[in-house]
């Protein structure tokens, strides 16, 4: 990170509201919470197969375009994105630069079957139980903001309990990284996190680099089907759309549109487009 990023304030802010959190509430406790939480959904599985699969975010925030005017509650954009085929939900929860809260994890796991994923500036384990203790079956980990000890740590921990990482990189040296974990799900975000910029492009070089084996997500500046194409024709697993959706005023025509599908085709094949 480039000191005085945009990423390097959102990180020294979550770790001010960490400090405040573990006062208030000990690990012991948040642990004991997220064990009686109910077992996660398969969120590795929510994407697996044949065809390129949808990640539907929910995010009413962000530094670079302000607060979205999202006129529908989470639970009921959620109820939207699965009708039209997601097969997985994102949810931002960071609160100060992005306005979310991990209370909108319960009423959108209330109202769909889907699993849901926490996407958050996780830097310590209290983070990671605390999304499970909220209902998360998944949780980010970015790559350019933890060391790799720390992330091999925060993959374990996750899938000791249950929970899918989505281990997210911008760069060859962050993949580099990601690789000394026992990562399974690789995200290539191509929004860069010190400018906030966007390169299709991000997810094409770094494609070929990953592992055999490893499930690739392509996350931010996807707009429309020729992008979908083009990162189906480059083996990508799934695309994690969120800005082209909660800013439509028709967000189930838009994953119908982003997919080629028309309003006949099935809701299930919104999230399955084929990649022959």
């Amino acid at each position: 990170m480039t000191p005085g990023s945009i990423m390097d304030r959102i990180i020294a802010t979550t770790a001010n509201s960490l400090e405040e959190r573990r006062r208030l509430k000990s690990l012991d406790d948040v642990r004991r919470i997220a064990s009686q939480t109910q077992h996660p959904r398969d969120f590795y599985n929510s994407i697996n197969g044949d065809n390129i699969r949808l990640i539907a975010e929910i995010k009413k925030a962000s530094p670079s375009r302000g607060v979205f005017p999202i006129k529908r509650a989470t639970g009921e954009l959620a109820r939207i994105y699965a009708s039209a085929g997601a097969a997985a939900i994102s949810i931002v929860t960071e609160p100060v630069y992005f306005l979310g809260t991990q209370n909108d994890i319960k009423p959108v796991k209330d109202m769909v079957p889907i699993p849901v994923l926490c996407k958050d500036f996780i830097i310590d384990p209290y983070q990671v139980y605390e999304a499970r203790a909220a209902g998360a079956d998944a949780i980010l980990l970015i790559a350019a903001a933890i060391g790799t000890s720390r992330l091999r740590d925060l993959v374990n921990i996750a899938s000791d309990e249950g929970m899918a990482s989505l281990v997210e990189v911008h760069n060859i040296r962050d993949l580099e990284k990601a690789m000394s974990a026992p990562v399974k799900i690789i995200g290539i975000n191509n929004r860069n996190l010190d400018t906030f910029e966007v390169r299709l492009e991000t997810t094409l070089e770094l494609r070929p680099l990953v592992p055999p084996g490893l499930k690739v997500v392509s996350e931010s500046g996807i707009h429309d089907t020729t992008d979908v194409y083009r990162l189906r024709q480059a083996k990508v697993n799934a695309v994690l759309v969120g800005e082209s959706l909660v800013t439509n005023p028709d967000p189930g025509g838009k994953i119908a549109e982003l997919f080629g599908l028309t309003t006949t085709n099935t809701p299930s094949t919104a999230g399955a487009v084929s990649q022959d």
